[in-house]
């Protein structure tokens, strides 16, 4: 089966990290820049993160700047999303996506699309 399945959510107090893991099946991860997105419930799905096919390409929200960390590990098939510092304001819903760049994936043009892993930030 081809899809891209997110684990590593959880409930986190604030300033704690959690690490979000982007795995694919049925298909290789190499041939797809990834990105990671959010929803919190009442607000519009937000770019978090993305990284190039390469990975020498990374991009970050400005309100994630300094405190996320995106990564690829080609040879397990998986991409990685370290978040340090977290905060109330990072508790959402969190998917990857797989499309052919960064540029791509932020207008919407993706191929794969995960089922998204929770996380909450709260005391």
């Amino acid at each position: 089966q081809v899809q891209l399945v997110e684990s590593g959510g959880g409930l986190v107090q604030p300033g704690g990290s959690l690490r979000l893991t982007c795995a694919a099946s049925g298909f290789t991860l190499d041939y797809y820049a990834i990105g990671w997105f959010r929803q919190a419930p009442g607000r519009e799905r937000e770019g978090v993160s993305c990284i190039s096919r390469s990975g020498v390409s990374t991009t970050y929200a400005d309100s994630v700047k300094g405190r996320f960390t995106i990564s690829r590990d080609n040879a397990k098939n998986t991409v990685y999303l370290q978040m340090n510092s977290l905060k109330p304001a990072d508790t959402a819903v969190y998917y990857c996506a797989a499309g052919t760049t960064c540029f791509d994936i932020s207008r919407g043009g993706y191929d794969y699309w995960g089922q998204g892993t929770q996380v909450t930030v709260s005391s």
